[in-house]
């Protein structure tokens, strides 16, 4: 619960001008709040252990698009994207990482896990939340859907694992709402239960969001 102290326990002065960054229609809140509202609430079940092979082929192209999945987001993401001359592959980049607020410079090699492509809504957690009951060509084009996914910070995403919200917020307490919102669009999205301190933490996060008409 560390990082939820953290992100939503600083001084609320600091919180919302952080919020400013990043702010959301009235509309959107509203639609949030009765999205989640809507989601079926329910303690963790007992399900089969969790393997990242039955959401099949990481990075699968399931576009067709000739790309794989990562660099698409990458290259959706970043700014000052370089190309390889396969038109795909991104050799380069910068990331204004939402989770940490930091700006990070992507290099294709040994030091691209600088930057990582995020499933807000972790495989596991919608694996033990619904997932396990899909046909495998559903979670693989869960794995690879554009909304819900985000190229982040490395060490934020390596220390997010598969926790969700009751257990993690990015460490910028300004993204917390806008992280909800995408969290809960995906869950009611495909269904996805949440659990009691799951959604209160999500409902806390709402409460941070700076609006705009």
């Amino acid at each position: 619960m560390l990082a939820l102290v953290v992100g939503l326990g600083v001084p609320v002065l600091l919180r919302e001008r952080a919020a400013a960054r990043w702010p959301v229609t009235a509309a959107d809140l509203v639609d949030g709040r009765t999205a989640l509202a809507a989601l079926v609430v329910g303690t963790p079940r007992h399900v089969p252990p969790y393997d990242r092979a039955r959401f099949g082929t990481a990075w699968a192209d399931v576009d067709r698009n000739g790309c794989s999945t990562r660099d698409d987001v990458l290259r959706r993401d970043l700014t000052a994207v370089r190309l390889d001359t396969d038109g795909c592959t991104v050799l380069a980049g910068v990331l204004d990482d939402p989770y940490t607020a930091r700006v990070v410079e992507f290099r294709r090699g040994p030091g691209s896990a600088d930057v990582q492509v995020d499933h807000v809504v972790a495989l596991a957690d919608a694996w033990a939340a619904g997932a396990d009951a899909w046909d495998p060509p559903a979670r693989e084009r869960f794995a690879n859907d554009p909304a819900n996914l985000l190229a982040v910070d490395g060490r934020a995403n390596q220390d997010k694992g598969a926790a969700d919200a009751s257990d993690w917020l990015p460490p910028d307490p300004g993204y917390a709402c806008v992280y909800a919102l995408r969290q809960i669009r995906v869950k009611s999205a495909y269904a996805l239960r949440v659990t009691p301190p799951e959604r209160d933490a999500l409902s806390q996060a709402l409460t941070t969001c700076h609006t705009t008409p």
